[in-house]
């Protein structure tokens, strides 16, 4: 688990500096929740929900604000529902998984800025984050299908250790 929050604050590091603007605020990459969706598989979900909340804390007081940190901790809280749920019914594999992750990441996100803002008028911006969070999350859970083998593999084979 500490190498994971490592790799999750690193890859939130990496992607803070990354100039990633399409005009709408919000829009991430999300490469730290790479690290969430592995460990739902390997670990389960109170590990994986412990590394996504204390990333988002972590990164938030490193790389960000106390902002920040409000609108990443209701979507992390928003997608790692959605992902535990979607996880849990075993029909969805790791691009499942990580699609549903990101696309309500982004709803958690707009369902503070409503109540930040005072208006209801941000709502527009739902189509471009759907998509955005359906790409990202599609993207991650191709890269989680292809390491997790070889992270099973490596896990399996250090049991005897």
């Amino acid at each position: 688990m500490g190498l994971c929050l490592a790799l999750a604050l690193i890859l939130s590091y990496v992607e803070s500096l990354i100039p990633f603007n399409f005009g709408i605020p919000g829009i991430k990459l999300g490469l730290a929740n790479l690290c969430v969706v592995i460990l739902l598989y390997i670990c389960g979900y109170r590990e994986a929900l412990t590394v996504d909340l204390l990333r988002v804390i972590l990164a938030g007081f490193l790389f960000g604000n106390l902002s920040m940190i409000m609108y990443s901790l209701a979507g992390a809280a928003v997608s790692f529902i959605c992902m535990a749920l979607v996880h849990k019914t075993g029909r969805f594999g790791p691009m499942g998984v990580s699609l549903s992750g990101g696309v309500t990441h982004n709803i958690g996100q707009l369902i503070v800025a409503v109540f930040v803002l005072g208006t209801m008028r941000i709502v527009y911006y739902v189509p471009a984050l759907i998509i955005s969070g359906a790409l990202t999350g599609a993207l991650l859970g191709i890269i989680t299908a292809l390491v997790l083998p070889a992270i099973r593999k490596i896990k399996s084979g250090s049991e005897g250790i």
